[in-house]
């Protein structure tokens, strides 16, 4: 079940928050393996590890690295004194200061917290998603006339001839990679002020605030983090069977259902490609499909971009046969900021090794949900200041 492997260090290729990326000699051949420094003692060139290579030698999606196995360990995680382990009962269970322990700071904030208060939730199925629909959102918030173009009224926050970026949370499940550090695209993200803080859930772990699962990490996003939106999906990788229940994306209806249960706003990025080779993933995937109408058991936004006429019916039939309108809310909104968006912050957006320009129906789907939550965002700006007496124009 796993298979370990010695090997010597020759030289550190990579390093940032929580992670080092090193090439190592295995049987006299370079490969690249990856250590999390905050679990162990950073390795040095030279210096013979472990490795953990199952992933690697079956031809796992996994980035084609190895993995160090801990020795020596001065976990930064075990000196925050938190009492909730992740990957309890394994070899690998570290230990969290968890945002719902007595111990937190957060929970008194959070102790009797049960609202979102309508706060959009996006439930993303792909890592990839997510920087396309957080690039977006902020694109749509700077830009005033990308803003007005969709219809947002002079983009979100904006009071006296400002406009701030909304404060986006990405909350992390336990459904693809564990270690928030594996991610290149949240240091992309953070360092570029797209995501304004990360909560990972379950036994996902590394993220600003640790949560025991979707539910408490939610409320941790808009209570702790101040989030105006949350992005929730796995991080980097998916692990699918071909069958229609077998596959960690079905999480996405899960997420719908506890966004409704804490009276938040529920959108649905549909994955929709006409890149994949797999007749399960083309048009709508049947992730999408399955998640939507069975799994998710009360109504969501479900925005669909502005495709080739072709294209869009086959979208739009997929969805009517499957029975997706009879519970949701399916819009049509045009997703081509996504593209603006990606050049605007420098971003590479790629989804499965394929880039925007080879998947574009994919990242159209992200910007056409980050769009439709701009118009909640800025529906409930001009609601509050309605209530408030202060809408533009009143004094």
């Amino acid at each position: 079940m796993i298979r370990i492997e010695s090997g010597v260090v020759t030289k550190i290729l990579r390093e940032a928050e929580g992670i080092r990326e090193i090439e190592v000699l295995i049987d006299n051949k370079p490969e690249r393996a990856i250590q999390y420094t905050r679990l162990s003692a950073p390795v040095v060139p030279g210096e013979g590890v472990l490795l953990n290579t199952s992933a690697v030698r079956l031809g796992l999606g996994t980035g084609g690295y190895h993995f160090v196995l801990p020795k020596a360990a001065v976990s930064e995680l075990d000196r925050n004194k938190g009492h909730i382990m992740k990957l309890r009962y394994t070899p690998g269970q570290v230990c969290v200061l968890s945002c719902e322990e007595p111990e937190h700071p957060a929970h008194q904030c959070l102790k009797d917290q049960d609202s979102l208060q309508g706060m959009p939730v996006v439930a993303a199925e792909l890592h990839s998603m997510m920087p396309a629909i957080a690039a977006t959102v902020s694109f749509l918030a700077e830009n005033e006339t990308e803003a007005s173009t969709s219809g947002l009224q002079g983009g979100f926050g904006q009071n006296a001839g400002s406009v701030r970026r909304p404060r986006v949370a990405y909350v992390m499940t336990d459904g693809a990679a564990l270690p928030l550090w594996f991610s290149r695209t949240v240091e992309e993200l953070k360092s570029k002020g797209l995501i304004c803080g990360t909560v990972t859930t379950g036994h996902a772990y590394g993220g600003d605030l640790e949560a025991i699962n979707v539910y408490s990490g939610l409320l941790a996003a808009r209570h702790v983090l101040d989030a105006d939106l949350a992005i929730v999906t796995m991080g980097p990788g998916i692990v699918g069977t071909g069958t229609k229940f077998g596959h960690t994306g079905i999480e996405q209806g899960m997420v719908i259902n506890a966004a409704a249960s804490l009276n938040g706003t529920a959108v649905a990025c549909p994955r929709i490609s006409f890149s994949d080779s797999r007749s399960r993933h083309y048009g709508v995937s049947h992730h999408t499909l399955t998640s939507l109408a069975k799994v998710a058991l009360t109504g969501a936004y479900v925005p669909v971009p502005e495709l080739e006429p072709e294209r869009l019916e086959i979208v739009m039939g997929q969805l009517e046969e499957a029975h997706i309108q009879t519970k949701h809310k399916v819009l049509v909104r045009d997703g081509s900021v996504v593209k603006r968006a990606a050049v605007n912050y420098d971003l590479r957006l790629s989804t499965m090794g394929r880039s925007l320009a080879e998947d574009e129906s994919f990242f159209l789907a992200a910007g056409a949900t980050a769009l439709w939550a701009m118009e909640l965002l800025n529906g409930m700006r001009l609601s509050a200041s309605v209530q408030t007496g202060r809408q533009e124009g009143v004094s």
